[in-house]
C-alpha cells in the first residue's frame, strides 16, 4: 500500500501504520525511531488525503522517549513548512497541537534552540482557528511559550494579535454538548494567555480600555476582570501612559452603571491598580505615580462626599475606599485627605439620616484599617482624630434614630478590636454606653446589636468587662428582681429578660464566664425560692442564658470544664431539692418541675457536655450514674435532703422525681461515644421499665428518648441484642392492649429512630410494626404523625452534634426499604384508615433531599393528588409542602396533570385552617412556574377564583393571594 501509485491507498496503508504507532510507539528503539520519522516527514509532502493519517504517525513518534536530539525540531519545521494546518479538519489540526505540545513537554531545550523561528511557525498555525477544543490546547501553547521563556523575537505584537482577536469571548455551548466545553473555560485559558507578561501591555491596554466603552455587559466585565489579572504582573512602566485613561473608564461605569456586577468588579480593579503601583514606588527612582494618581482620585470624589443626600455620594466612597485598600501607603494618603472631611460634615449635617450616611462611609475606612492592624503613632491619621471619631461614635449611640445607633454600634466594636486606640476612660464610656443601650433602649435592635458588640468586646478587654460591666449587670438584676416584686409589671420584667440575655452575650472570654455564670445561677435560686406566678418564664429565660454561655464556651476547654462542673451539678442538686419538697408535700420550687422549665434545662445540660473530653466526661458520669440509680448525692452543692432520692422507684410520691430523667437524658445522651457509662445495663432495664409503666406522658417520653439515644450508640455485639429483644418483649404486648398503648407507641417510635439512624439490621422489623399499626383506628393517625418523628432532625437527641451514630443516606434508604409498603397499605387498607397511609407518606416525602423525590415523582404523584383530597388537615399541609418545591424542580412531570392539580389548589385556598389556605395559594403561585401553553387554558380561571382569597381576613392569606394572582 505505501508504494502504491493510487493516494487512497497509500493513505491507508499509512493509516495502518500509524495506528500499530500509536499502539507500540514505547517499544521502539532510536535508530527505528529516526528511520521512521525520515520517512513520515517525506510523507508530510504527499497528496493531501495522506497529510491526516501522516500527523496521526508522527504524534506516536513524538511520544517516543529514544528520539534522537534534533529530531523534534526537524519535525516541527516540516510540519511548518509542508502543511497548511488550517485547511485541516478539527481533528487533524488537533493532532499538529498535540504534537507541539509533546514536544514543549520534553524537548525544551532543543525547540528553544530554533529561537523566534518556533514563536513564528506556532503563529501561523494557529492563525485562524475557530474550534473551541482546540482553541483550549493552543491557548495553553501560547502561554507556556511565554512562562517557560521561549524567544518571542520581533514576534510578540504578532502573537498578541493571534490571540487577542478572541477577546472578549462570545461563545455559546450547542445543547447536549458532548465535549462538555463552556464558555467560562475559553474565557479564563484565554486571560491566562493576556495577563502573562507585561510584553502585552502596550496592545493589550487600550484594547481593555476600547471594551469597557463598549455597551455590551459581559464584554466589560470581561475587561474589568482581565485587567485585575495585568496588575498583578504589570508595573509602573507599563501603566503610565494609559492611567488617566483607565480612571477615567473606571470612575464612568462606577458612576453611571446599574449593574452590581461592573460596580463591584470596577472597584477590583481600581484596587488592582493601586495596589499594583504601591508595589512599583517600592522598587522604582523614577516619578511617583501613584501619588499623582491618589490625586485624581480624590480630587474627582471628595467633594461628592459633602452631599449625604446626592447619589454620587456613595460610588464616590467605594471608589476612596477600593483605591485606600491596597496598601498602607495608599490609605494613609486616602484617609489624611478624607477623615477630618467626614468627621467635619457629621458635625454639619443635623439630621440623622444624612449623618448616618456620613458615619456609614466613616466606617467603611475604619474597617481598612482594621485589615493593616496597629499603625505607629507618626504615621496613622486616625490616632491624630482619636478624640473627633470618638466624639463622634458616642453621639451616634444617644442619637434617637435607630439606624443612626446600629451604625454606631458597629463603629464602636470597630474601634474597639483596633488595639490601643481606645483609652481605658474611653472602655468605661464604651461599658456604659454598652449597658445602656442593651438594658433601656427601646427598641429591640439596638438592645441585642449592643449585646453583640459587648461579646466582641470582652475577649479583647476580659478585665474591663469582667470589672465594670458585669458587677453593673447583676446589680441591675437584682434591682430588677426587687421591682418587680414591689409591682409586677411589664418593663421589670423585660429588663430581668434583657439583663439575663447581656450577661450571657458578654461570657465570650473564660474569666468572664467565672464571673458571669455564678450571678445567673444565683438568680435561679431566688427564682426558685420565690412564689410569684411568673417563676416558670423567669426561669426558662435564666436557662436561656446559661444555655448561651454553655454554647461561648464549646471551644476552649478551660471555660468548658468550669462550665460543665459548676452549672450541671447545681441545677441537678436544685432539680433534686424541688422533687424532695414535692415528695414531702412541700410547695417550694414547684416551678422547676414544670416540663417548660426542665425542657430549658435540657440544651444547658446537654450543650456542657457534648465538647468535654474523654477523661473529664467519665470523671463526671460516674457521679450522674450514681446519683441517678444509688441516689448518691455526695457530689451535689447544698446536699442535705429530706428524703433519699429514687427516681426509678416505685410509688406515686415519687413521681416528681421520676420527671428529672430529663436531665439525665440530656447528659448521658450527649457524651462522646468513646466514654464507657457505668452501670449501662442496669440503667437501660430501668429507663425501659420506666417508659413503658409511667403514666406521666412527658416522664414516659423522656425515658424512651434516654433509652433510644443510649440504644444508639451502644456497641454492636450480644449486649445490644439482648436488651433490644428485652424492648420488643416489652412493646408487644403493650401496643396490642391495654393502658399504656400510647406509652408502647412512644417507645416503639424512638428506638426505631434509634436503629434506623444506625442501619441496624432490627429496624426494619420495627418499622414493619409501626406500617402494621397504621391499620389501627386507636394508634393509627398517631402512628403515622410517627414517620415524621422518624425523618425530621432531633433537637435533643440522635442527632450528630449529640455524637449520636447517624448514617449519610439514612433517609433514602429508608424512603426505598418503606414507601412501597405505604402504597400497598394504602390500597389494601379500609377507608377509615386509608388518611394515616397518607399522611406517612407525606411525612417521608416533606423529609426527603429534593434531587430523589423527583426521580420517583412519577410512581407517587397520583396517590399525592388523592391525598389533596382528604379530609385531613395535617395531610394536607404537608402534601401541598410537598408538592410546591416540585412545581419549580419537575415542571414537565407536574405539566401532565395541570388540570387536577388547578382543581385541587383552587379548593383548598378556601379551606378552613389559615396555613392550609396559604399553602395552597403558594401552590397556585408556583404553578406558573410551568410551561406558558399548559397554563394559558386556565389562566381565566384561575385569576377569577384567586379574587376571593384577596378579601380574606387573615393578612399572611391576603400577602400569598397578592402575589399568586399578580403572577398568574
Amino acid at each position: 500500500c505505501l508504494e502504491n501509485t493510487d493516494p487512497r491507498t497509500r493513505g491507508r496503508g499509512i493509516q495502518l501504520l500509524s495506528q500499530v504507532l500509536l499502539q507500540c510507539y514505547s517499544l521502539l528503539q532510536e535508530k527505528e525511531v529516526l528511520h521512521l520519522v525520515m520517512f513520515y516527514e517525506s510523507r508530510l509532502q504527499d497528496h493531501h488525503l495522506v497529510i491526516p493519517s501522516v500527523l496521526q504517525g508522527l504524534r506516536a513518534l513524538s511520544m517516543c522517549e529514544v528520539l534522537s536530539p534534533g529530531l523534534a525540531v526537524s519535525v516541527l519545521k516540516a510540519i511548518f513548512q509542508e502543511v497548511h494546518v488550517q485547511s485541516l479538519l478539527q481533528l487533524d489540526r488537533h493532532t499538529v497541537y498535540s504534537i507541539i505540545t509533546n514536544f514543549m513537554s520534553t524537548r525544551e531545550e532543543e525547540l528553544k534552540g530554533l529561537g523566534a523561528d518556533f514563536t513564528f511557525g506556532f503563529i501561523q498555525v494557529m492563525d485562524g482557528e475557530k474550534d473551541p477544543r482546540n482553541l483550549l490546547v493552543a491557548f495553553q501553547i501560547v502561554r507556556d511559550l511565554i512562562t517557560k521563556d521561549y524567544a518571542l523575537g520581533p514576534f510578540v505584537e504578532e502573537l498578541f494579535e493571534v490571540t487577542s482577536c478572541y477577546f472578549p469571548i462570545d461563545f455559546t455551548p450547542p445543547p447536549n454538548d458532548p465535549h462538555g466545553i463552556q464558555r467560562e473555560d475559553l474565557i479564563l485559558s484565554l486571560r491566562a494567555v493576556l495577563a502573562s507578561t507585561p510584553l502585552f501591555a502596550e496592545f493589550l491596554l487600550p484594547l481593555l480600555i476600547e471594551k469597557l466603552d463598549s455597551e455590551l455587559q459581559s464584554a466589560k466585565l470581561d475587561s474589568l476582570q482581565t485587567l485585575t489579572a495585568c496588575c498583578a504582573i504589570y508595573g509602573q512602566k507599563e501603566l503610565q501612559e494609559f492611567l488617566p485613561s483607565l480612571w477615567s473608564s473606571l470612575r464612568r461605569e462606577v458612576f453611571q452603571t446599574a449593574s452590581e456586577k461592573i460596580e463591584t468588579e470596577c472597584l477590583a480593579a481600581l484596587h488592582a491598580l493601586s495596589a499594583c503601583l504601591s508595589r512599583s514606588v517600592l522598587s522604582s527612582d523614577a516619578e511617583d505615580l501613584l501619588d499623582s494618581f491618589l490625586s485624581s482620585i480624590l480630587q474627582d470624589c471628595r467633594h461628592h462626599l459633602c452631599e449625604p443626600d446626592m447619589k454620587l455620594v456613595w460610588p464616590s466612597a467605594k471608589l476612596l475606599q477600593a483605591a485606600a485598600g491596597a496598601s498602607l501607603r495608599t490609605y494613609h494618603r486616602v484617609t489624611r485627605s478624607v477623615l477630618p472631611l467626614l468627621l467635619e460634615q457629621y458635625t454639619n449635617h443635623p439630621q440623622s439620616s444624612q449623618r448616618r450616611t456620613i458615619l456609614e462611609m466613616l466606617l467603611g475606612f475604619l474597617e481598612l484599617q482594621q485589615k493593616w492592624g496597629y499603625v505607629e503613632e507618626d504615621e496613622s491619621t486616625l490616632l491624630s482624630l482619636q478624640a473627633p471619631v470618638c466624639s463622634v461614635v458616642f453621639s451616634a449611640l444617644t442619637d434617637p434614630s435607630v439606624q443612626l445607633q446600629l451604625v454606631g454600634i458597629k463603629a464602636l466594636t470597630l474601634l474597639g478590636s483596633l488595639q490601643g486606640f481606645l483609652s481605658s476612660s474611653d472602655l468605661e464610656l464604651v461599658v456604659d454606653h454598652l449597658i445602656r443601650l442593651a438594658l433601656h433602649e427601646e427598641d429591640s435592635q439596638s438592645s441585642e446589636a449592643a449585646m453583640e458588640a459587648a461579646g466582641s468586646l470582652a475577649p479583647i478587654y476580659p478585665k474591663v468587662f469582667s470589672g465594670h460591666m458585669v458587677p453593673r449587670l447583676e446589680k441591675e438584676l437584682q434591682s430588677g428582681r426587687a421591682e418587680k416584686g414591689a409591682e409586677s409589671s411589664h418593663s421589670h420584667c423585660s429588663l430581668q429578660q434583657r439583663c439575663l440575655q447581656a450577661l450571657a452575650a458578654v461570657s465570650t472570654h473564660t474569666s468572664i464566664v467565672r464571673e458571669t455564670v455564678p450571678v445567673l445561677l444565683q438568680h435561679l435560686q431566688k427564682v426558685q425560692k420565690g412564689s410569684e406566678a411568673g417563676n416558670t418564664q423567669d426561669m426558662v429565660s435564666v436557662c436561656q442564658s446559661l444555655h448561651r454561655v454553655a454554647l461561648q464556651c464549646q471551644q476552649d476547654a478551660e471555660g468548658c470544664w468550669y462550665f460543665h462542673q459548676t452549672v450541671v451539678p447545681c441545677l441537678l442538686a436544685m432539680a433534686v431539692q424541688a422533687a424532695m419538697q414535692e415528695s414531702t408535700h412541700l410547695l417550694l420550687g414547684k416551678a422547676l418541675l414544670e416540663e417548660e422549665v426542665l425542657a430549658a434545662m435540657v440544651p444547658v445540660i446537654s450543650a456542657a457536655t457534648t465538647h468535654l473530653s474523654p477523661e473529664l466526661a467519665a470523671q463526671s458520669v460516674s457521679h450522674v450514674i450514681s446519683l441517678f440509680l444509688d441516689g448518691e448525692v455526695s457530689f451535689l452543692p447544698q446536699n442535705s435532703f429530706p428524703c433519699s432520692f429514687q427516681p426509678f422507684g416505685d410509688g406515686e410520691c415519687l413521681e416528681a422525681q421520676r420527671r428529672l430523667v430529663a436531665l439525665l437524658m440530656a447528659f448521658v445522651c450527649s457524651l462522646p461515644r468513646n466514654v464507657a457509662i457505668p452501670q449501662q445495663e442496669w440503667l437501660l432495664r430501668e429507663l425501659l421499665a420506666l417508659s413503658c409503666s409511667c403514666n406521666c406522658p412527658f416522664t414516659a417520653t423522656t425515658a424512651a428518648k434516654c433509652f433510644a439515644g443510649l440504644v444508639n450508640k451502644h456497641p454492636a455485639g450480644q449486649q445490644l441484642d439482648e436488651i433490644l429483644q428485652l424492648a420488643v418483649n416489652r412493646m408487644e404486648p403493650g401496643l396490642a392492649e391495654g393502658p399504656c398503648r400510647t406509652q408502647a407507641l412512644t417507645l416503639l417510635l424512638w428506638v426505631t429512630k434509634a436503629l434506623v439512624l444506625r442501619y441496624h439490621p432490627l429496624s426494619s422489623c420495627l418499622t414493619d410494626k409501626l406500617l402494621g399499626l397504621l391499620g389501627d383506628t386507636e394508634l393509627g393517625p398517631a402512628a403515622a404523625d410517627g414517620f415524621s418523628l422518624l425523618m425530621a432532625e432531633s433537637p435533643d437527641v440522635l442527632h450528630k452534634g449529640c455524637h449520636a451514630d447517624v448514617r449519610i443516606m439514612f433517609r433514602q434508604r429508608f424512603f426505598t426499604d418503606n414507601v412501597p409498603k405505604l402504597v400497598q397499605g394504602f390500597h389494601g387498607a379500609g377507608p377509615d384508615v386509608k388518611a394515616n397511609y397518607l399522611k406517612g407518606l407525606s411525612h417521608v416525602l416533606n423529609h426527603l433531599p429534593k434531587p430523589v423525590l423527583v426521580t420517583e415523582l412519577p410512581t407517587l404523584l397520583s396517590l399525592l393528588l388523592e391525598a389533596l383530597s382528604c379530609s385531613d388537615r395535617v395531610v394536607q399541609l404537608s402534601t401541598l409542602n410537598c408538592l410546591q418545591p416540585l412545581l419549580l424542580e419537575a415542571p414537565q412531570i407536574m405539566s401532565l396533570h395541570v388540570d387536577t392539580l388547578v382543581t385541587k389548589f383552587l379548593n383548598l385556598t378556601s379551606s378552613p385552617t389559615m396555613a392550609v389556605r396559604i399553602a395552597a395559594l403558594r401552590c397556585a403561585h408556583a404553578l406558573t412556574c410551568l410551561p406558558t401553553p399548559v397554563l394559558l387554558p386556565y389562566k381565566a380561571r384561575v385569576i377569577r377564583a384567586l379574587a376571593k382569597p384577596l378579601d380574606d381576613k387573615k393578612r399572611l392569606v391576603r400577602k400569598e393571594a397578592v402575589a399568586a394572582r399578580g403572577e398568574w
